[in-house]
């Protein structure tokens, strides 16, 4: 008992160091973090989205999206300011560049069911010509990202939209290009075979992070899985 009244909270710079050490060496948020303040490992995993270190980045987004979800849970009002954080870095009048903030957005709704309702439209209208699109690339891609974790983890979450994303298969960028084709696999809408069948022959390698980590992938053989699905 004595311990436990002597025991202090952590402080914000503990968990700045407990935070580290895990985007170095984990990638699922291990048990220990449920005795730390959410609200401050939050704030501490911000600054990862745009690290250089893809290990770090993208633990970063996998942590937020758990750490959110569970605050959503106790305090539904904090999770959206969270949420409306991670939208304000994407609207151009922030200031700034919004580096990983789709990415999160979309881990966030893969993880809670009621922020998904709230938020999906605002994140898929990131990626549509009618509605807020991203017109940097690496943006762009972050939020096809998410909807892809979106779709992994609520297969119908975006039925009739794929009519809407189909023009990213003609992109320039290949990441984009990839990203679209497992979407729309994902998707599972046969209206988008012909349009997929023309990158059977793209040979363009990317760097794609799955469930598995980070991928070596040809956009052909994403397109042929993609397919596959839809068969």
């Amino acid at each position: 008992m004595g311990d436990d009244l002597n025991r202090q909270p952590p402080t914000s710079a503990s968990v700045k160091q407990q935070v580290r050490r895990w985007l170095d060496c984990g990638r699922e948020p291990p048990e220990e973090w449920c005795a730390i303040p959410v609200r401050k490992a939050i704030n501490a995993l911000f600054p990862y989205l745009y690290d250089t270190d893809p290990r770090r980045k993208w633990n970063a987004v996998r942590a937020l999206g758990h750490l959110v979800a569970r605050l959503a849970d106790d305090d539904r009002e904090a999770a959206r300011n969270i949420v409306r954080r991670l939208i304000w870095n994407l609207n151009d009048e922030s200031g700034g560049i919004g580096w990983g903030a789709a990415e999160a957005m979309g881990e966030i709704l893969a993880n809670h069911a009621g922020l998904r309702e709230e938020y999906l439209q605002i994140l898929l209208s990131y990626a549509r010509q009618d509605g807020n699109l991203l017109e940097h690339d690496l943006l762009l891609g972050g939020a096809l990202w998410g909807l892809i974790r979106v779709v992994e983890t609520s297969p119908d979450a975006l039925q009739g939209a794929s009519a809407h994303l189909t023009m990213h298969l003609r992109s320039r960028d290949p990441m984009v290009r990839a990203l679209a084709v497992r979407l729309l696999g994902l998707m599972g809408d046969t209206g988008v075979r012909e349009q997929l069948e023309h990158l059977e022959g793209d040979s363009t390698e990317v760097m794609l992070f799955g469930q598995d980590g980070t991928q070596s992938l040809l956009i052909r053989d994403l397109a042929a899985e993609a397919l596959g699905r839809l068969t």
